[in-house]
């Protein structure tokens, strides 16, 4: 049945209502809190910038809204900035190593007090030390805090660890862990570290080492050798369980050398190299190798333990099916096996959500903003791709939903909750762009006579283009059916704005691609947020 529409006074979403601040495309949205934008910068980053803000702006606005945050809650940011990073809950660690350099180069004590109390937490691997110096050394020098602290990182390893770490990640930025040894100056407290320490400056291995460490050692320098037999070098990382990065570059053209390494090799590498092993002929559709790849895709608990981001098997997935690399990086012919196989594995890694028997108006921005910019830093995976993915999701959860695309006219979607995911995106891709008007949603579901219990926009809330701004939209809605309709926002670039009205309690904005995000939705149109 359809509703009469209340007639609009003449407002545009060009004139501001109470509390917004003009958005980036000349519309008006609600600026973030400044807890949120935190939230936002650390799991979505800032490159590629957005369709209106370059990659630099972005970053600069993002950076002055963290300093202002951590000059007024510094522990509040700190503890954030940790928690999120150990729960793998952005794709990439690099925002929390910017925010902690940012925080040791304040120049206010308590503060660097705070940061090097967080360090060990956000600074986890060689990759991640290598990242956080660059971006101390641009930010300020080094003082004696921070030797200490880069010292202890060495210092608080066991040997097996420490060789595994420097190893696996030797250089990175024009940083190497033999220059970080010569600022640092870590005080070897045995004869075994010191002796690790000796190789990390002089690649040679030492009788004074552990047994385990120095085997381990002089496999990965015999690996290096000139010559080596192809079936040596499987042997040697087979037997010592060497990690791929320590493998010369032309033995990884090899099956042979490839599938000595993947009973081995980390769930993360796994997925970054389906392509590779599916090139140089290890994956085929009737493969041992092949099915033990889908056994591990298809282990939730191992997905889990891992810390697997779910933009990491849709970036995974959406080049595997392509069949082709983005960087002149080879063809090769995906295994369907593992295609769907990666489906599942995109659910798998966000939190388990329970339908929520609430109905539900799914909104997907299909504006020309939406192909714009890369989500979590991705190449080529645009907002409006990464929402397609995130809306299946809930959709695959929820027993009564509405999916459309808007931009500045609204379109039933063709979404499906059974659909596989490079269906979703290749479907979203051809879609016509547009302006944005994100009031579009509402004013559909009162104009066809919808019933809505929520509605669910994934935007990045550059709105600008319609008569009647989103929250007034809701409000007629809420007005003309009787139903509390609730709104929730999906942030898909780190942008500062929302179009929820923070002070409307029916109203919420999260981050897109926060593992916990489908779940935060669910909880909340329960009412239980």
């Amino acid at each position: 049945m359809r509703m009469q529409v209340p007639r609009v006074l003449s407002r545009t979403q060009r004139v501001a209502l109470p509390g917004q601040t003009r958005n980036d495309a000349g519309g008006f949205a609600y600026p973030l809190e400044p807890r949120q934008q935190l939230e936002r910068f650390l799991i979505l980053g800032t490159e590629g910038g957005t369709y209106y803000v370059s990659e630099q702006r972005l970053t600069l606005e993002n950076v002055k809204a963290v300093l202002e945050l951590l000059y007024q809650e510094p522990a509040y940011v700190l503890e954030r900035t940790a928690t999120i990073s150990e729960q793998g809950r952005a794709y990439k660690n690099d925002p929390a190593l910017f925010v902690l350099a940012l925080a040791l180069a304040s120049g206010r004590d308590a503060i660097r007090t705070l940061a090097l109390e967080a360090m060990p937490r956000i600074v986890r691997t060689g990759t991640h030390l290598f990242t956080f110096v660059d971006y101390l050394t641009q930010l300020r020098g080094w003082g004696r805090a921070v030797r200490r602290a880069v010292a202890h990182w060495y210092q608080a390893r066991d040997l097996r660890e420490l060789a595994y770490q420097v190893t696996k990640y030797r250089q990175r930025y024009g940083w190497a862990h033999r220059d970080l040894l010569r600022l640092a100056h870590p005080k070897a407290d045995t004869a075994e570290r010191n002796a690790l320490y000796r190789y990390i400056l002089t690649r040679e291995v030492s009788a004074n080492l552990p047994a385990e460490v120095g085997a381990y050692l002089e496999a990965v320098e015999r690996l290096n050798a000139p010559d080596l037999p192809l079936p040596e070098a499987a042997r040697l990382i087979r037997d010592y369980a060497l990690p791929r990065e320590v493998v010369p570059t032309h033995l990884l053209t090899s099956a042979e050398v490839w599938n000595a390494l993947l009973p081995a090799m980390p769930m993360t590498a796994l997925i970054r190299n389906l392509a590779t092993m599916t090139r140089v002929g290890l994956l085929t559709p009737d493969s041992e190798a092949t099915h033990f790849v889908v056994a591990q895709l298809t282990d939730r608990a191992r997905l889990r333990q891992a810390r697997v981001h779910p933009l990491q098997v849709l970036a995974a997935l959406v080049t595997y099916e392509r069949g082709r690399g983005g960087r002149g990086s080879g063809v090769w012919e995906p295994v369907p096996a593992i295609v769907r196989a990666l489906n599942g594995a995109f659910y798998a890694t966000f939190e388990n959500v329970a339908p929520t028997g609430k109905r539900l108006v799914l909104a997907l921005d299909i504006s020309g903003s939406m192909s714009w910019g890369n989500v979590g830093g991705i190449m080529g995976l645009t907002p409006r791709i990464a929402s397609a993915a995130l809306a299946l999701v809930t959709l695959n959860a929820e027993q009564e939903a509405h999916v459309v695309g808007f931009s500045h006219q609204l379109m039933p979607l063709k979404l499906k909750p059974d659909m596989p995911l490079e269906r979703a995106v290749k479907y979203l891709e051809r879609l016509p762009f547009g302006a944005t008007d994100c009031a579009l949603p509402m004013l559909w579901a009162l104009e066809r006579g919808v019933a809505a219990d929520a509605f669910v926009i994934y935007t990045d809330s550059e709105t600008w283009y319609g008569e009647v701004h989103p929250v007034e939209a809701l409000r007629m809605y809420r007005e003309a059916t009787g139903i509390p309709a609730r709104l929730v926002v999906v942030g898909m670039l780190a942008n500062p704005f929302s179009i929820a009205d923070p002070n409307d309690a029916g109203m919420l904005d999260v981050v897109g691609f926060d593992p916990n995000t489908p779940s935060a939705i669910a909880e909340f149109v329960r009412g239980n947020l």
